[in-house]
Parts: structure tokens; sequence; C-alpha cells
């Protein structure tokens, strides 16, 4: 026990700025994969740019998260000729990651709302882009925050694959501590606590505010 809480003792500050830089590299994430996300989907609904979006999402969903990092880390720096961090690398790489799967997510959340709405905005005069923007969108994304919060939740668990560049996040130092301590157990069991604790503050998020919105609608 005393051996145990040396090594916690020591592990904590690493960890935890492992940690931080975690939930820096998630939040950095969020706004650039919901940008994507959201002109993917739109391009979606285009009959001329629907294929575009179609290409993006099937490339994305049809290879693994750690093959993307790669390619974007190795492959796309050596066909530039550039150079990268591995931090750049990981945020281009989980927007892209994300941003596909946020995609569907929007457009169920547009398929949602009844036809009518847009219908209705239509008859008053405002142009598709306008209905979309004023009359759709507000409505769509009020349906869709519970199942975006939960694809944060997933992108923050997949900061842990940007370890194999070389990014210091959570994972990579405990593996850095493991390669110096040899306590394997202890240490991922300290790791997988940290992770357990931001996903279940993120998850206590998606279930609050999706109380709140079932609120919303009994009143409405």
């Amino acid at each position: 026990m005393e051996r145990f809480l040396e090594l916690l003792w020591e592990a904590l500050p690493v960890l935890s700025s492992g940690a931080l830089l975690t939930l820096k590299l998630t939040v950095i994430t969020l706004p650039f994969s919901v940008v994507l996300g959201l002109v993917s989907c739109l391009l979606g609904m285009n009959k001329y740019f629907k294929y575009i979006s179609y290409v993006y999402i099937a490339l994305i969903r049809g290879t693994p998260i750690l093959v993307q990092v790669f390619f974007i880390y190795f492959g796309v720096t050596q066909f530039l000729n550039i150079r990268m961090t591995a931090y750049v690398a990981g945020v281009i790489s989980l927007s892209l990651n994300a941003g596909a799967y946020l995609s569907e997510i929007f457009r169920g959340g547009i398929q949602a709302v009844n036809h009518g709405q847009m219908e209705a905005a239509r008859s008053l005069g405002m142009t598709y882009a306008t209905s979309m923007q004023k009359v759709i969108l507000p409505q769509a994304f009020k349906i869709v925050i519970p199942s975006v919060v939960n694809q944060f939740i997933i992108t923050l668990k997949d900061t842990s694959i940007i370890s194999c560049i070389g990014l210091m996040e959570l994972t990579m130092q405990g593996k850095q501590i493991i390669a110096r301590t040899y306590q394997s157990f202890n240490i991922w069991l300290m790791v997988g606590v940290y992770y357990f604790v931001m996903c279940y503050v993120l998850s206590k998020v998606s279930q609050y505010i999706e109380r709140r919105l079932s609120v919303g609608k009994g009143r409405s």
C-alpha cells in the first residue's frame, strides 16, 4: 500500500498534465468537427455536391482512425513536403473523423423536423437558405444535442490514439511512467480512472441537457 501511495504521488502530476492536454485537444477539435459535420450534411442535401459528402463520410467511416492519423501525420506531410506537429495532426485527424459522424447526426436531426416547417417558411416568402437558417436548423440542433455530446465523449476517448505519433496526452504519459516504474497495473488503473471521470462528467452533462429539453417539450 505504501508503494502504491508513493507511485500515486509521483504519477498524479504527470497524468494530470496529460489529462489536461487530452481535454484541450478535445475542446479544440469540437468546433472544427461541428463545422465540418454541418457543411458535409448540407452538401449531402444538395443534388450537385452530395457526392462530395458521400465520399468523405464513406472514407472516414470505412477506415480505422489509427490509419487516418498515420495518413495525416506521415503520408500527407511527406506528399506535400511540409512539417506538422503531432498536436496539429491530432486536431486534424480527430476533426475529420468526428465531422463525418456528426454529419450523419445532423442529417438525422434535420430529417426529424416536420417537413411542413419548411413548406410554411417558404410560403412566407423565405428562401430555402433562410428557411434552413431560421427555421429548420435551430429545431434540428435541439434534437441532436444529446447525440452530439455523445460524439464528443467518443472523440475524447479517441484522443488516446494520438499517442501513437508521440503526443504527450494522458495515454502517452501513462506509457512513459510505466517505462520508468514497470507498474503497468497500477498506472493503467489510474489512466482508466482519469478517462472514466472525464467521460462520466460529459455523460451527466448530456443527461442534464436531455432532461431540460424534455421539460421544454412538455411545456410547449
